[in-house]
Formats: structure tokens, sequence, C-alpha cells
């Protein structure tokens, strides 16, 4: 499966909604600055699923290279350093990767990290032994989804841990609100997925023969709800 013109359409949107729109909002929120009650909440909760990921991965990174598809401002590869891996750290929005840069600290140990603007999907980026997609898939049409996993998979060695945005009442009723506002006004929607129909696309993909979905987890802490799927090889 290829990227297609629906994927290609979707990351114009997202890299406008972040590099111009949301960016002082998501450098904030990323920050330990104060933020308001519900960004609060997604701050929390956006601290729950990152250790998630991380626990996924081998606690011992040396010699390993792995890739964080939308890193945004750098806390998870930063973490992943820590242990050791070599990161190729990659985000849409060019200033996203600017902050990550200026907020990169000194301990890092023997770990090392690459930051790079531009598309996850960039076969340019090489070859790695995990990926890490956290909330970075999130506003994409399952479809999408898929087509981005198979053109990973044969670049990706042992797993693939991303999130995704389960299909959730109060999720599914603000998908279904965000729609009624003008193109111009909104923000790329999260489109909520099934954890079923997904785990089935992932056997059912030829360009996945050879993955299996292992491990999940819900993370809920209020205005933040997303789930965290490990797919790996058989």
């Amino acid at each position: 499966m290829a990227a297609d013109a629906s994927y290609v359409e979707r990351r114009g949107r997202i890299e406008q909604y972040f590099d111009r729109t949301a960016v002082e909002a998501w450098a904030r929120l990323t920050s330990s600055a104060p933020v308001s009650g519900i960004r609060a909440t997604v701050r929390a909760g956006r601290d729950r699923m990152r250790a998630t990921l991380l626990d996924y991965l081998p606690t011992d990174l040396h010699g390993l290279r792995l890739l964080d598809a939308g890193c945004g401002t750098g806390a998870l590869a930063v973490e992943a350093a820590r242990r050791g891996a070599h990161v190729v750290a990659i985000d849409l929005s060019p200033t996203l990767v600017e902050l990550a840069r200026q907020r990169l600290p000194s301990d890092l140990g023997d770990g090392r990290i690459e930051f790079r603007s531009g598309d996850m999907l960039d076969a340019e980026l090489g070859h790695f032994d995990h990926m890490v997609g956290m909330d970075s898939l999130i506003h994409y049409e399952p479809v999408d989804v898929l087509r981005a996993l198979s053109a990973l998979a044969p670049r990706v060695r042992s797993s693939m841990v991303f999130t995704f945005a389960p299909r959730t009442p109060l999720l599914s009723t603000m998908h279904a609100v965000g729609k009624l506002f003008p193109r111009a006004d909104r923000a790329p929607a999260i489109v909520p997925v099934e954890e079923f129909a997904l785990r089935r696309g992932i056997y059912t993909a030829p360009e996945l023969a050879g993955w299996a979905p292992a491990r999940t987890k819900r993370v809920a802490s209020g205005f933040y709800t997303s789930q965290a799927i490990e797919v790996v090889r058989r």
C-alpha cells in the first residue's frame, strides 16, 4: 500500500495546523509552564501515554535505531536516547522540530538524536529496529493508518508501537460535531477507530504479512483519550 491522495491531503492540513495555528499552545502544553485545568488533564494523559510507549520498548536500546514518527517537541526521543538509542525524530512541523532542538538536554549518555522535519514515511530515513508514533496517526482514516504501517513495515526490524483514537461515544460525538464547522476554522479531526477493525486490518493486509498486534493499553485523562498498540514481527 502506498500513501494516496487522502493521506497527502490530511498530511498537509496537519502540517499547517501544528506549524502555524497551534504552535504556541503546543509549545506551552509540552513545557512545564502552568496551563488550564483542561490542558493539565491532556498533559497528564500524554505523560502517561509516553511512559506506556516507552515501556513497550527494550530497556536497553544501545546499538538500536529508533524512528520517532511525529516527534513534536522531542520528549519521547530524549527518553529513548537516554536508553542508548540512535533516534531519528521527525515531524511535519519545522517549528516544533526547531523547538525540540532548543530543548535538547545535554545528558543523553551514549544515545543521540537526529531531528528532521518532513514525512515520517520517507524511505530515505532508512531502516530501524523500532518505530514509535505517539498520537501521530490519530488524524488519519483507518485505511491510511494501515497504508502508513505497510509503508514502514519493510524498514522496521522488530516492532511498530503507535496510538490510535479508540471509538468511544465521546470521541465519536466530537468527531461528528467538528464536521459542522467550516473547514478553515477547525483543527484536523481526530478519527475514532474501532480496535477490532484495526487489528483485523493488520492481520489481513498483505503488506503486513508476518506482523501481528500484541499489547495494548488505553489512557484516559480528562479531555485526553488515546490507545497504545504494539505490532510485532511474528
